[in-house]
């Protein structure tokens, strides 16, 4: 089982990000905000940041000691993931909320394909040329994504009822 453990997280963390979208969808619309959710996903990150760091140093024994380096990439890291979900706030912001359908799919698709180029660029390994067409791959698995996902139509508020004229108003027949 411990050979699968890394995938079995991986999925976790699939379906973890693949709700984000809708959850952020919910949040956006019952705070009437944009803004509002990105405050309150920082309070969940902190939370969640604390008690499975802390957590996971204590159950492995790690200690309470930080590197510089470490530090550093992970205040990077943390940043990155942040910026991130403040430029999700504004895809929406400015106009996603149209065809929020077509957000996710290409910061998920667009994600994976920036990782494999930075790996590369990081590592200077040598390129199997199936990742250019993996790459390639993906584009068209965003577009296909995007244009096929349902999505519910914005909810437009009802028009306000006018009060009916005494004088349209017949009263209901006597039994």
């Amino acid at each position: 089982m411990s050979n699968q453990l890394p995938i079995v997280f991986a999925l976790l963390t699939g379906l973890f990000w693949g709700t984000y979208g809708s959850a952020l969808g919910n949040s956006r619309s019952a705070e009437k905000s944009p803004f509002k959710p990105y405050v309150l996903i920082a309070v969940a990150y902190l939370a969640w940041g604390l008690i499975g760091g802390v957590g996971g140093m204590l159950a492995t024994k790690t200690g309470f000691h930080f590197s510089v380096d470490g530090s550093k990439w992970g205040f990077i890291a943390g940043s990155l993931g942040a910026l991130g979900a403040l430029a999700l706030t504004l895809a929406m912001f400015t106009g996603g909320t149209a065809k929020p359908q077509i957000v996710m799919p290409i910061v998920f698709g667009t994600a994976v394909t920036v990782n494999a180029i930075v790996e590369m660029l990081r590592t200077k390994s040598s390129v199997n040329p199936m990742l250019y067409l993996g790459i390639a791959g993906m584009a068209v698995c965003i577009v296909l994504v995007a244009y096929f996902t349902p999505h519910a139509t914005p909810h437009k508020p009802a028009a306000p009822a006018s009060a009916p004229s005494t004088a349209s108003v017949t009263p209901p027949a006597a039994h």
